[in-house]
């Protein structure tokens, strides 16, 4: 079962999805970078904290930070897989690659 991972922009002051708002920051860029190079293939939370460098934080912060590149790359850029991880479509592909150079 897949789903899509959509962003909640219920506090005031959201941005609409695809609009990039503020800068990401490092931390979502490193984040960015491992979907990027996994692109099409599954990414579980493990294996994004560690990848990524969170993996000494709060096992929740990968999906804050999906939430915030949701935000950057519109709601259909990243793909949930229940109880498996996510990822990147080949669709955001070109917008992701765009966020991550400088």
């Amino acid at each position: 079962m897949r789903t899509v991972f959509a962003p909640d922009h219920t506090h005031s002051g959201s941005s609409p999805a695809g609009d990039p708002g503020p800068a990401p920051t490092a931390q979502e860029l490193a984040v960015l970078a491992v979907l990027v190079e996994s692109i099409g293939r599954v990414v579980s939370r493990h294996e994004l904290a560690r990848r990524s460098g969170l993996g000494d934080r709060s096992e929740r912060r990968c999906d804050a930070i999906l939430v915030q590149l949701s935000r950057h790359l519109g709601p259909n850029a990243i793909t949930t897989v229940r109880s498996r991880g996510w990822l990147l479509t080949h669709e955001a592909a070109d917008r992701a690659r765009a966020l991550l150079t400088p």
